[in-house]
């Protein structure tokens, strides 16, 4: 993992948002990552701590059972 890369090593996808587990950006987006203006990548890196609260909230819902 770099300093200034989100990744954390997880490497799993949200099949429905397209979303990484561990980092939140698409693939895209993480082929994209070293090409980025600064500004482009500061952006993203404030959004992606949404994205991966959202695809928690969304697996929490959707597991049998739990309330």
């Amino acid at each position: 993992m770099r300093k200034d890369d989100p990744c954390i090593g997880v490497c799993q996808w949200d099949g429905r948002t397209g979303w990484c587990l561990g980092c939140g950006r698409t693939v895209p987006e993480i082929r994209a990552w070293r090409k980025m203006t600064p500004y482009r990548k500061a952006a993203l890196a404030r959004e992606l701590p949404r994205r991966i609260r959202l695809v928690a909230m969304a697996q929490t819902e959707a597991e049998p059972g739990k309330s």
